[in-house]
């Protein structure tokens, strides 16, 4: 009979039952078997799982699938990435509870991951909204602020005065806020940062380890690390006792500096302004730029807006005083806050200077117009040239100066030499409800006060009114708020901030080593055991901060002595979105497929087949119904040949007595190693079904009933059982098998003389076209195969009586003859 909708249904279920009563994917650490630990980044519980969820965890569960049946003991779990700000806006939205609205969204994407047949370890699971796991996010923290690795400071944050709250940049639309299009300013707030920095030339240097990390996300993280060497150089302010630093990458351009640039942000800003004609400006224009996000400020197509001190600095190099602006293009948390800028070789410069009438001077020769002016530029000049007005420094090559330059400064006590990083301390204070509350309390006599250990979990209060306006939630919660300090006894505060939810991301893969454990973070022996992971599967989009902050967690937890290893991943694949019709499937397109309905209709492993062989994972794959019923045809063409062309109860042949069948059982082989090496070297899933096909071509293409066919039948059902799984447990008990299920029995292995072919077949060209085909030896000469093809009748009645002008092998494949 053939494969139906209603066959899927109820293969699907029986087998996704089987698994879960009998707890086939639940693993424990074994000392005496090799282990491989698969973990695809754990999801948001958003509601139903949609197809990039169903691509990542898709290509997570084959590959784990394929380990298990190699032999490895597989930890494959899964959780749930669940704080954060969109419950947060569900629940305003909504009027419901976060808590209830997330754990609800849990168990419809349970649901979901259940229905796709993915083999994780269910006892494993966590939700990091779970007082269980955020009381050892509570515990870190406290390790971190005891070590002065979290601490805290003033910084600007993104404030609506109407709403009464902070909002992240997404949040800031046109200088405005989302939710009441008030305009939004730029307010200090105390907030908890945790010292990154500390770990930077770890981060930094580590990276060399990553040797199956894909390069791009290596160079990612290599420069938002961003080291940089240079000289950081004092530029004294015109009659005044003030001092400018200001580093450089750039010291072969420091002749041509025709003006400085603080950011509005600088200390010096309002000290050097006060009581001059340009203060009330200069104040204005801080407040305006206040009310613009970095990002902007920092964009290529931003208007580079500025406004003059009234003030003078002195060039260390050259003695000549140049003026002092404050401009919306220098941030604080770059270098020192505050630029040279040399405008005729830096664009971002160059427009600011014509904005604002500036002078230029040029002191890198373009060698292709020796004789170009200021006045004639269009644009900055920023490629290699040897110096011209620089002094002594005249007719080096600007890349050679860099060095000489920066040491003759040194030399001369103008500047030192210095090296600069671009990573800044992480900000992890968030005034929202919806995440891990900060261990932290303020008392009026003894300042800031951790909360002890044994008070941990430090809960979020249940009864919250979350309207989004008039700050955090958390401070308006009086029982929540109000406390005992700790040491002395007097009423104190609690903390309002929660953690950012990358702190709940950065250290989950070792909570998963030992999920159940109420004793500790995670149990040192099962982490040895486990750690690091094999192989972690996940979009680009976190190739940068989620990364690094996993990075740098496990640095950390190394300096305390619970691990022993460097970093966290061994193995890294950044898998492609899946688009429709050219575009990212997204609500807001309405062009999403919804994974269930397809499931419906062709069922799970169809899915699972068409994701994986649509395109390679790393790609991005174009979603069309064409692949799935492809996926379905070829399914049902192995489910048919199970059931007609296997033979139960064939005896076994101890040796292949026919051609065919000897042929039938070089491709088996051939597949065999394709496919092996479709997953060793880069997971082609898609060229290891194709492998897997071209051996059900053969099947059918040679009419046998042997052992061959058995075991070339019983090879497609093993080779596909990591794609498909549910089809393949039925298929192996249908053939009979003694394995509880498929999952246990072993990969198939192949033999190097099984490929070794006896003849192969060569197509013969006369002059560009087939005339006939010749079967020789592989390693037959150049002669015999001559030989061959001249006394091949179709051939010889071409060639009779010509010249031959060239006889041309193609080793295998192939002979060109030219008459």
């Amino acid at each position: 009979m053939p494969y139906t909708s209603n066959d899927i249904k109820s293969i699907e279920s029986k087998w996704q039952k089987h698994w879960h009563q009998h707890k086939t994917f639940k693993v424990d650490a074994d000392s005496s078997r090799k282990k491989y630990y698969v973990l695809e980044m754990f999801p948001y519980p958003s509601g139903k799982i949609h197809m990039g969820h169903v691509r990542n965890y898709t290509i997570g569960d084959v590959i784990a699938r394929y380990k298990l049946m190699q032999g490895f003991n597989v930890l494959h779990p899964i959780g749930y990435d669940a704080f954060g700000q969109p419950a947060e806006n569900a629940a305003i939205k909504n009027h419901t509870d976060p808590a209830q609205w997330t754990y609800r969204c849990i168990e419809q994407m349970h649901d979901g991951l259940i229905r796709m047949g993915f083999s994780y370890d269910y006892d494993r699971d966590l939700a990091t909204c779970d007082a269980s796991y955020y009381k050892w996010n509570q515990r870190i923290f406290l390790k971190m602020f005891e070590r002065g690795l979290a601490y805290r400071k003033a910084s600007p944050v993104n404030w609506c005065p109407s709403c009464a709250t902070t909002l992240a940049n997404e949040e800031v639309i046109n200088g405005a806020c989302w939710r009441c299009q008030s305009e939004v300013v730029q307010k200090d707030l105390e907030q908890w940062y945790l010292k990154i920095t500390h770990y930077a030339q770890a981060l930094l240097e580590d990276l060399k380890k990553l040797e199956h990390w894909p390069p791009r996300v290596k160079a990612m993280q290599e420069n938002w690390i961003g080291k940089s060497y240079g000289v950081e150089m004092r530029f004294k302010v015109q009659d005044s006792k003030e001092v400018i630093a200001v580093f450089t990458t750039r010291a072969d351009t420091i002749f041509g500096a025709t003006y400085v640039v603080l950011a509005p942000e600088h200390p010096l800003v309002k000290k050097l302004i006060a009581g001059t004609p340009q203060e009330k400006k200069v104040l204005e224009f801080i407040t305006k730029t206040a009310n613009i996000s970095k990002s902007m400020r920092m964009s290529g197509d931003q208007r580079k807006d500025g406004m003059f001190t009234g003030r003078k600095a002195i060039n260390p190099v050259n003695g000549e005083a140049v003026p002092i602006y404050v401009g919306d293009y220098v941030l604080m948390e770059y270098g020192t806050g505050a630029i040279m800028a040399v405008p005729a070789h830096d664009q971002r410069d160059f427009e600011f200077a014509r904005q604002h009438e500036l002078p230029m001077r040029i002191v890198i020769a373009d060698p292709q117009h020796p004789d170009l002016s200021v006045d004639k530029m269009t644009k900055a000049y920023e490629a290699p040239g040897a110096l011209v007005n620089s002094q002594q420094f005249n007719g080096v090559a600007n890349e050679d100066a860099k060095k000489q330059i920066a040491e003759w400064m040194a030399k001369e006590r103008l500047a030192k030499l210095s090296i600069h990083w671009r990573l800044r301390d992480w900000l992890i204070s968030r005034q929202r409800y919806w995440g891990t509350p900060i261990p932290i309390i303020y008392c009026p006599d003894c300042g800031v006060v951790p909360v002890p250990y044994n008070e941990l979990p430090v809960e979020l209060p249940a009864d919250v009114r979350i309207t989004g306006e008039g700050g955090s939630p958390l401070a308006k919660v009086k029982h929540f708020v109000e406390c005992a300090c700790h040491k002395c006894g007097k009423q104190a505060r609690r903390e309002t901030d929660t953690m950012a939810t990358f702190f709940d991301s950065s250290w989950y893969f070792l909570r998963f080593c030992s999920a159940r454990n109420d004793r500790e973070v995670f149990d040192r022996e099962e982490a040895a055991y486990w750690m690091p992971v094999d192989q972690y599967i996940g979009g680009i989009e976190h190739a940068i901060l989620h990364l690094l902050y996993a990075r740098f967690f496990t640095k950390f937890f190394k300096d305390t002595g619970l691990i022993s290893f460097d970093e966290p991943f061994n193995r890294l694949l950044t898998q492609g979105m899946v688009l429709k019709e050219g575009e990212v499937m997204s609500k807001s397109r309405g062009n999403t497929v919804d994974p269930d309905e397809v499931i419906e209709r062709y069922g799970a492993d169809v899915l699972r087949l068409f994701i994986l062989f649509a395109a390679p994972p790393q790609d991005q794959l174009e979603y069309n119904s064409d692949g799935l019923e492809g996926s379905w045809r070829f399914l049902n063409r192995v489910y048919q040949m199970v059931e007609r062309r296997y033979a139960v109860d064939l005896a076994p042949q101890s040796q292949v007595s026919d051609a065919a069948a000897q042929e039938l059982e070089r491709e088996r082989h051939n597949a065999i190693k394709k496919v092996t090496q479709a997953f060793d070297e880069g997971h082609k899933f898609n060229t290891a079904i194709s492998h897997i096909m071209v051996l059900a071509n053969a099947v059918d293409k040679y009419k046998i009933q042997n052992s061959s066919l058995n075991q070339a039948i019983e090879t497609i059902v093993l080779l596909l059982s990591p794609f498909t799984p549910h089809l393949a447990e039925e298929l192996w008990q249908m053939m009979g098998k003694k394995e509880d299920t498929i999952s246990q029995a072993e990969w198939p292995m192949f033999d190097e003389q099984a490929l070794v072919q006896d003849t192969v077949t060569l197509a013969v060209q006369v002059n560009g076209k087939v005339r006939g085909q010749i079967k020789v030896a592989p390693d037959a000469s150049e002669q015999d195969i001559k030989e061959l093809c001249l006394a091949e009748p179709n051939v010889a009645k071409y060639v009779q009586g010509q010249s031959i002008k060239k006889f041309i092998v193609v080793p295998n494949k192939i002979v060109s003859i030219v008459i």
